[in-house]
């Protein structure tokens, strides 16, 4: 599966974006899906996955409450609502496809989108 991201831009804190992952290739609707982030200076950090169905969804401590991850398998998509946003949000945003179930690790996703820029200003 191939993977795009955009959405990202400059907000202000306390402000909102939607990020969205569009995905090429018939089996989209089988894959775990991901969010990681990567900040300047920083390791890559898993933000959020979700599973296949949509009915499993799970997200980065710092997030919880803020940020919701979505799917739309008919229309191979996916998406990351971030509200009330951060300075510490600031990151490249990444999106991410794995076969394994439940997966926080990112050397399980194998196929990656090309990264988008959010930046949070105080």
């Amino acid at each position: 599966v191939q993977l795009q991201a955009f959405g990202g831009g400059l907000v202000q804190a306390g402000g909102y974006l939607r990020l969205s992952c569009a995905a090429s290739g018939r089996t989209f609707s089988s894959y775990t899906l991901g969010w990681f982030r990567q900040s300047p200076g920083k390791e890559r950090e898993f933000v959020a996955g979700i599973e296949w169905s949509g009915g499993n969804r799970y997200y980065e401590d710092s997030v919880k409450g803020r940020f919701t991850i979505s799917r739309d398998n008919a229309n191979n998509t996916m998406y990351l609502q971030m509200n009330s946003l951060k300075p510490e949000d600031t990151a490249v945003y990444y999106c991410a496809a794995s076969q394994v179930y439940g997966s926080r690790w990112s050397g399980n996703f194998r196929s990656w989108g090309q990264g988008t820029l959010v930046t949070v200003s105080s």
